[in-house]
């Protein structure tokens, strides 16, 4: 049995003129994304890249992928899609970068129930300006036309990213012992990890209205929460260039009572000074708008700490110098000293 009426793909709704299109919108973005070992331009089937073997004398390559998760909820709220794609990029790229790794190229998944081509631009914006901050190549990428898949005109994202450190130059945490420093880098707000609990307090339970500026705040709040992930690839390779930074750890999904563990050897612990940091009131609204116990918010959110680093105690004050000169903020918010095995306290 057959239909009397000939059906197209664009009928089913998936509409190729339209990913094609985007394509083309999207060329003169890529191209600002690119470097020397870029060998292809977006279109292809897969994207190559030249490895500069004689800058390494043991090349190692370091890969890491995430997505932006429920954060896209407040962009489809706010109706900004802009920004959304350099937390895409920043959460890829500060994996790598802990471990002393050059991030070299990125690529993007973007799946839709409609492809429109202006909002997936604006979409794209974002992940060449994360790919620019990085210096990282967006090397490729997918567009999915699903019908069916997501509500509306929702979409999701994901991504991942490929860098390089020599051999000799992994940053593992093995080299961390007792009286070593921490250093915390400041975030730029909640990143990109938190925002199921945050959208049940501010939007649920507090009912709020994003386009609003509550007391405490200073910008409307949907723009504090849209605010996107930094990037901190640039400023940790000028630091690894004359420091000797023994471990680094990025604060996401875990807060720094899951994430700084990860990097300390079996015989040290880490001690944080609970106030030795200023909270951003964004932080202190969500802990009082839910009643969130205090081990919760440690676990749940980067509470204003982005990036941890782990260094001698004689180069803390070089280091803070050297990072306040690159743009962040940063300071001493713990030390290690021996233990059974590896955890965070606070104290």
């Amino acid at each position: 049995m057959s239909s009397k009426n000939p059906i197209t793909y664009k009928d089913a709704g998936v509409d190729i003129a339209a990913g094609n299109h985007f394509v083309n919108l999207i060329k003169p973005l890529v191209k600002k994304t690119s470097r020397p070992e870029v060998l292809t331009d977006i279109g292809g089937f897969g994207g190559l890249f030249s490895l500069n073997s004689n800058k390494y004398q043991r090349p190692v390559l370091v890969a890491a992928t995430d997505g932006v998760g429920t954060k896209l909820k407040l962009a489809f709220l706010l109706e900004k899609h802009d920004t959304v794609g350099i937390d895409l990029v920043a959460m890829c790229v500060n994996d790598i970068i802990v471990q002393g790794a050059e991030p070299l190229f990125f690529l993007d998944y973007l799946a839709t129930a409609k492809l429109e081509p202006e909002k997936a631009v604006e979409i794209l914006k974002g992940i060449a300006e994360g790919c620019k901050q990085a210096n990282c190549a967006l090397l490729g990428g997918e567009t999915a036309e699903m019908p069916g898949m997501y509500a509306g005109e929702e979409y999701d994202l994901a991504g991942f990213s490929v860098g390089v450190v020599d051999n000799d130059k992994i940053i593992d945490g093995s080299t961390i012992t007792k009286g070593d420093q921490i250093i915390g880098i400041a975030s730029s707000g909640l990143h990109s990890n938190g925002f199921s609990l945050a959208r049940k307090i501010f939007l649920e339970t507090l009912k709020l209205d994003l386009t609003a500026t509550p007391a405490g705040l200073d910008k409307p709040l949907g723009d504090i929460l849209l605010e996107p992930t930094r990037i901190y690839v640039k400023s940790i390779l000028n630091l690894l260039r004359d420091f000797n930074i023994k471990g680094i750890a990025h604060i996401t999904g875990g807060g720094l009572l899951e994430n700084i563990p990860r990097i300390l050897p079996k015989h040290c612990k880490a001690v944080i000074e609970k106030d030795s940091w200023s909270k951003p009131a964004i932080f202190e609204m969500l802990r009082e708008g839910g009643n969130i116990p205090e081990h919760e918010m440690y676990r749940t959110f980067n509470y204003g700490i982005g990036m941890i680093l782990v260094v001698p105690g004689k180069d803390c004050e070089d280091i803070i110098g050297r990072l306040a000169g690159l743009g962040d903020q940063a300071q001493v918010i713990g030390e290690i000293v021996p233990a059974e095995e590896p955890v965070v306290e606070l104290i």
